[in-house]
């Protein structure tokens, strides 16, 4: 253990126990004193910052923890951060939460803040998903939003993601300015607490419905729908808040055979029937899949516990398969853009958006429909960022990231799992009324544009020393580039860091066009490609690999697929991820 760190851990805490904490909270400090001082460490050692989706971490006292100060301190900061950008004028925030345990508490504190710095608080009246708040504020006319979730975190956590007017994740530079003004508060004393519950407003099912309304405007197919709509659907919100808004979008456009897991609509965050609540997880849909097979349903879907993200799992001769994040996204890709054209929607102005970690094959769609594609850093809210940069230019048809979130239309600015279970049913009506299943939709785009086989390999470090660890790997990635990966030579690297990608054959360099970001990508002559990156709100370093291959006539889908595998784990070994 590091003592002269316990040490300066332990002047920090003592700042809570002299400071206007409650009781519990020091008496809690207090332990950790006593009897935890490892514990004591990674709770005081640093503060919670904003990453890719705001605050998230593990609940419980500490600057490093997520707990009702660090909260009101968050908000106060936001707060001081609104009334330079938007001098004079009057401000208002809408505010929700999902199922996590404390999500209600940390929402009602985050609405007493607000209300205390005199900014106007609309409060859904109990829990919502996250893109039901994305929409509330553009809605609304708000200045920020916040919503109370730590996604598909385990149950020891809680998280805080914040909102900027135009409905989306905030980004450089407010992110690292409200740090900065978070950085500024050392004590919940310079905190505005005495709460004006005449500025608090409870929301609830009127946004509901006006939000459900608009989202049956972005089906495109109804004829299709009309024809199908006995196809059979299995969902589970997984204990969170799909419940809410999934099961009535579906049948708001119509499908009627809609049947839920009852165990896991009951909401609940300590997420009881499953070890993670993380939809990419096969477990978390192990119970959704047996009541599919029982009622032999078509279609499996699952949203994780604040419905931004959604897995799909398809009926193939009565075996359901999990798809995963990139295929999903390409079949969404495929088929809006298939309706576009269509429908002769498609007049030279439209354009879809994709992570620079998420499958090139929606790249290559797009390429085919004649769109314009963009690729943007790790982040929903970067995808919202070219929405609004293009907004009044151009046409946002489809967004999406392989970490299973989907965007259509401009009306939210977050992924939105409500919006794509009814665009998964919709394609899967599509899909239906040509005799073929979506798993038969995906084979078609495998032969026509290339087969494409992703994974993502999670390297775990907890702590100050799990951090350092990480930091180190990137150091000796950038330091030591590999010259080949799986038998086939690096011939780009791309450093999102330095913003520069090197073309190693011709011995060239470009710019990156994209914010500085702590990521590195290896491409291979084969087109293999590798993108490292620390993840920005758990403790681990993430491997994306993508392999490509051509899916030939007589050869099966089991052969490619097993091929391709065999040269991820090649890739594995040679980068030692094994």
């Amino acid at each position: 253990m590091d003592n002269q760190l316990l040490e300066e851990v332990k002047l920090k805490a003592q700042k809570w126990l002299d400071g206007p904490y409650d009781e519990q909270t020091k008496a809690e400090i207090n332990h950790l004193i006593l009897n935890k001082p490892d514990e004591l460490i990674e709770s005081f050692y640093t503060d919670l910052e904003f990453g890719t989706g705001g605050l998230r971490g593990i609940m419980g006292v500490g600057t490093n923890r997520m707990n009702i100060y660090t909260v009101a301190m968050a908000t106060q900061g936001i707060v001081n951060y609104l009334k330079i950008n938007f001098p004079n004028q009057e401000l208002s925030a809408a505010i929700a939460y999902d199922c996590r345990n404390n999500g209600e508490l940390f929402a009602q504190k985050t609405a007493e803040i607000f209300s205390a710095n005199d900014v106007k608080v609309y409060l859904f009246d109990s829990l919502r998903p996250t893109p039901e708040l994305s929409f509330a504020i553009r809605h609304f006319g708000c200045q920020t939003g916040v919503v109370l979730t730590a996604s598909h975190n385990p149950k020891e956590y809680n998280g805080y993601k914040a909102y900027w007017d135009d409905g989306a994740q905030i980004i450089a530079p407010h992110d690292k300015n409200i740090t900065s003004e978070v950085r500024k508060i050392s004590s919940i004393a310079d905190v505005k607490q005495t709460p004006k519950s005449e500025l608090i407003v409870k929301i609830g099912e009127e946004i509901d419905k006006i939000y459900l309304d608009k989202l049956t405007t972005i089906i495109q197919g109804k004829e299709y729908i009309k024809q199908a709509k006995d196809l059979k659907i299995v969902f589970t919100p997984i204990h969170g808040t799909g419940v809410v808004l999934v099961p009535a979008i579906l049948r708001k456009i119509g499908f009627e055979k809609i049947y839920n897991v009852p165990e896991q609509d009951e909401t609940d965050g300590n997420f009881p029937t499953v070890i993670s609540p993380n939809p990419e997880n096969a477990e978390a849909l192990k119970m959704a899949v047996a009541k599919a097979k029982q009622v032999n349903a078509d279609i499996v879907m699952a949203t994780d516990p604040d419905a931004d993200r959604v897995a799909v799992a398809v009926n193939v001769n009565n075996e359901f398969i999990l798809l995963n994040g990139n295929q999903t996204g390409a079949i969404l890709a495929y088929y809006m853009l298939s309706m576009w054209k269509e429908k002769n929607m498609l007049k030279g102005k439209e354009y879809i958006v994709k992570t620079i970690v998420t499958t090139e094959l929606i790249a290559d769609i797009a390429k085919a429909f004649g769109v314009e594609y963009y690729d943007v850093l790790t982040g929903f809210k970067y995808i919202a960022g070219i929405m609004k940069e293009n907004e009044g230019k151009k046409t946002f048809i489809v967004g999406g990231e392989e970490s299973y979130g989907y965007l259509a239309g401009d009306f939210v600015r977050d992924k939105d799992a409500v919006m794509a279970c009814a665009l998964i049913a919709e394609t899967a009506a599509w899909a239906h009324t040509q005799n073929k299943s979506l798993w038969d939709i995906l084979m078609d785009i495998y032969v026509k544009f290339g087969y494409y086989q992703e994974d993502l390999i999670n390297l775990v470090r907890k702590g100050k020393q799990g951090a350092e660890e990480i930091q180190e790997m990137m150091e000796s990635f950038r330091s030591k580039p590999p010259k080949s990966i799986a038998g086939s030579d690096v011939v780009i690297i791309k450093d999102y860091s330095s913003q520069i990608s090197k073309n190693i054959v011709a011995n060239t360099s470009e710019a990156i066009d994209l914010p500085k970001a702590n990521v590195l990508q290896f491409i291979t002559a084969d087109e293999t490609k590798i993108s490292v990156r620390p993840s920005g709100t758990e403790p681990k370093i993430k491997f994306y690999v993508s392999v490509k291959s051509e899916m030939l006539e007589g050869v099966s889908f089991e052969t490619v697929q097993k091929l391709a595998f065999d040269k991820i784990n090649l890739v594995k070994s040679d980068l030692k991820l094994d």
